[in-house]
């Protein structure tokens, strides 16, 4: 199905998209609730002011974004890394140089 230059709200609702493109899309305000993103892809997307709650991202890669304000909290970071570094070991060395200023 294609849908060119639509501007209603569309639901979408027990669907299988596998493999559908959403090229120039203005997807502002929606809702994705229990989505399967495995395998999906965003290039050159406006992410700003996204939140993502309760979601796996186990395997994902970030490259080349700007991640200024980003806040990450309650997160399981065992294995994450940022430029090849391991974030447990930014975090204890940053929380034993907090220790040491105390």
């Amino acid at each position: 199905m294609d849908l060119h230059h639509v501007t209603e709200t569309l639901s979408v609702d027990d669907a299988n998209l596998t493999g559908s493109r959403f090229n120039n899309a203005n997807l502002s305000g929606c809702r994705f609730n229990q989505i399967e993103f495995s395998g999906a892809a965003f290039n050159d997307s406006n992410m700003t002011g996204w939140q993502i709650n309760d979601v796996n991202l186990s395997g994902a890669r970030i490259r080349n974004a700007n991640l200024s304000g980003l806040e990450i909290a309650d997160c399981n970071l065992a294995g994450a890394t940022i430029d090849g570094v391991p974030l447990d070991a930014l975090l204890a060395a940053y929380r034993a140089a907090q220790a040491g200023t105390e």
